[in-house]
């Protein structure tokens, strides 16, 4: 159930069907045209392998987990190593220290500060215990002993050392703090001692990015990584993501992992944005990218890979269709060798960084190939834990991270008996983390167990879990093997939106712009769905353009932009519906030529719901939307037809190799 659907009246609705791609072209005739898809995916990739590398790089990565005074961390000597491989991949400069003593720490920031006056860019990660009292921040060297107030000035390292040490630099700086795990001091009765990290100022130039709010405790995790080094590792090398849509995108990942008991948190004066994996020419998801380097190289082993990483992804059925003409293996050469190092390590994808070393294993990027497989086997390692086995079977597909694609209903109920184990166990191993609780409660729903998992649901809401707060409301608000309960629904809504949640924010908001069951309040209900945008969600920002574009408030003009920014984060529609604006002149200028594009991208990125509406026997756009598509296409050397802007079957194989092929240069 999602009340997300009712905003769907404002736009136009689509005409026609599901597409159901017909059979390339067999032979010599599909492989010429495969190589017109070099130069699109070449687009994202080729400031990355331009810019990376042209400014210096330097890193210093601590993980300090073997104390011996102290509390035990299990994941931050691995948050380090990994952290610390994928910024050697990435161009830097580094220095991994693990479980390093108070001397060595100084003597490391001593180091790191001489480096960091010379560089473009600084960068510090920390994972490990870290505390404050009466507002300053200290880093845990694993040799500390606590007995006394005095000795957590002496025995620990000043956060401040590390400010001063990059602020020798001109250049930017960036710090990553996974530091606030819990209190290894709590034995002590310390004045003005806080749980988590304490605020700091603006230092100008740096940008300062904790695993969670301030005065917050953050989690160590139950598989190989931390929620935050995980979130980290997930996005850091996405090309085309500056470092403030990163940590957006970091954060939305950990509020969904942790059901919104931590919420990354960062401090920013950069006055100027920096992307670890270079700026892209053009938007693309992972998904995106691993099929147009399927397309473009007809090759079996990743067409493979793509239907097993995304097997309801957008391009299922097209995947399917080039697998009968598939070849065992591709060509080797720079372009793809380059191609699939990039995907590897932006996706993390084991798997392709088993292709790479095997296609090039004397390669240039062999070395850190290595590094991130070996990276790799070891999380699978850890992959039979309860907590890992649970978030791959019953993660909410609205809580899909880089890391946990999320499972549909449907898919649970067939393997509920296995999810409510491991979610039991799970929850057993790690109290102190609901998010536990709430996957047991959906893995009990799909089994049939209903007052056990409403039993569950409500301990996990008690317990400040956004996720359980929502998955109530909505059994509150159906009557859902319960009582019928619209105002506790909202209030839970009310509640989940607070912790982060989107789907909160989008059913609360939804009702508050409706006035369903509450009083209408439309700027409360912009506010919802503006919070919810600005944290990532790309469900609420396509809503929130949706209802700016039918008047219910601010400003029309901004509508078209929300639209691109929801496609950008991941949706799909949006692309359409900032056609619809193009197309019409409505809230925008009208222009025919942007509205092609934007058609033409939905071709490319959903399902094939835009294909099957250009290609349908009803004609929804404009002819001089239509003239522009087939003026593109005929650029393209897809079509032959003439331009007479009118849409329908004649257009169906020239969409369907823009579909599969992507523009030419």
């Amino acid at each position: 159930m999602t009340l997300c659907l009712s905003i769907e009246a404002i736009l136009r609705p689509p005409v026609g069907g599901l597409f159901d791609l017909a059979a390339p072209p067999r032979g010599r005739a599909l492989r010429a045209r495969l190589p017109r898809s070099v130069a699109w995916l070449a687009m994202l990739l080729l400031a990355f392998c331009q810019s990376a590398w042209a400014e210096s790089r330097v890193a210093l990565v601590i993980g300090n987990g073997g104390y011996k005074s102290v509390a035990e961390l299990a994941n931050p000597p691995n948050d380090a190593r990994d952290i610390g491989d994928a910024l050697k991949a990435l161009g830097f400069d580094v220095q991994i220290a693990i479980d390093a003593d108070q001397a060595r720490m100084q003597q490391l920031i001593a180091d790191f500060g001489r480096k960091a006056a010379k560089a473009d860019v600084s960068l510090f990660y920390y994972g490990g215990h870290g505390l404050q009292v009466a507002s300053h921040n200290y880093l845990v060297p694993v040799d500390a002993a606590f007995r006394s107030v005095e000795d957590i000035d002496k025995r620990t390292v000043h956060f401040d050392d590390v400010l001063e040490a990059q602020a020798q630099g001109q250049g930017i700086h960036l710090i990553f703090l996974d530091a606030c795990r819990n209190n290894p001091v709590k034995d002590l009765n310390i004045p003005a001692a806080s749980s988590g990290l304490a605020r700091v100022g603006d230092a100008a130039g740096f940008l300062i990015g904790f695993a969670t709010q301030p005065d917050n405790v953050a989690y160590d995790g139950g598989g190989r990584n931390s929620p935050f080094a995980q979130a980290l590792l997930g996005h850091i090398a996405t090309p085309g993501l500056d470092v403030s849509s990163m940590m957006i995108a970091v954060r939305r990942d950990v509020i969904a992992a942790t059901g919104g008991s931590q919420v990354p948190w960062e401090n920013s004066s950069l006055t100027r944005q920096f992307y670890f994996a270079g700026p892209s020419a053009a938007d693309a998801s992972p998904e995106l990218m691993l099929w147009l380097l399927a397309a473009e190289q007809h090759d079996r082993n990743i067409l493979t890979l793509y239907l097993d990483r995304y097997p309801k992804g957008a391009h299922v059925e097209d995947a399917r269709s080039l697998m009968a003409h598939a070849q065992s293996a591709s060509e080797p050469s720079q372009k793809l060798e380059d191609d699939l190092w990039r995907l590897a390590l932006g996706a993390r994808e084991r798997s392709l960084a088993e292709l790479y070393l095997a296609r090039y294993p004397s390669g240039a990027h062999a070395a850190d190939a290595e590094a991130l497989l070996a990276s790799l086997r070891a999380a699978d390692a850890s992959a039979k834990a309860a907590s890992v086995v649970c978030d791959r079977l019953a993660t909410v597909p609205a809580d899909a991270t880089a890391n946990a694609p999320g499972v549909d209903f449907a898919s649970l109920a067939a393997h509920a008996a296995e999810a409510v184990d491991a979610c039991g166990r799970a929850a057993d191993e790690h109290p102190e983390i609901p998010h536990y609780r709430t996957l047991l409660a959906r893995s009990l729903l799909a089994s049939g167990r209903f007052d056990e998992a409403i039993t569950r649901y409500r301990q996990a809401a008690e317990a400040g879990d956004g996720r359980a707060m929502v998955s109530l409301g909505l059994l509150m608000e159906a009557g859902d093997h319960m009582p019928k309960d619209i105002k506790g629904a909202y209030a839970l809504y009310r509640q989940a939106a607070d912790r982060g949640n989107a789907d909160g924010a989008i059913n609360l908001g939804f009702a508050l712009a409706q006035g369903k069951f509450v009083d209408k309040d439309a700027p409360k209900a912009l506010s919802l769905f503006e919070k919810a945008s600005e944290a990532g969600s790309a469900r609420a920002t396509y809503d929130l353009a949706a209802l700016i574009s039918s008047g219910v408030g601010g400003k029309p003009g901004e509508a078209l932009d929300l639209f691109k920014r929801a496609a950008s984060l991941g949706e799909p529609a949006a692309h359409r519906a900032a056609a619809v604006l193009l197309d019409e002149g409505r809230n925008a200028p009208k222009d025919p030529n942007a509205a092609a594009e934007e058609l033409l991208r939905c071709v490319s990125a959903d399902s094939g719901d835009c294909l099957a509406e250009l290609t349908g026997r009803t004609q929804t756009w404009s002819a001089d939307t239509v003239k522009a598509i087939e003026t593109r296409l005929k650029t393209a050397g897809y079509y032959a037809g003439p331009i007479n802007g009118r849409s329908g079957p004649d257009l169906a194989p020239a969409l369907k190799q823009w579909r599969l092929l992507g523009p030419p240069a």
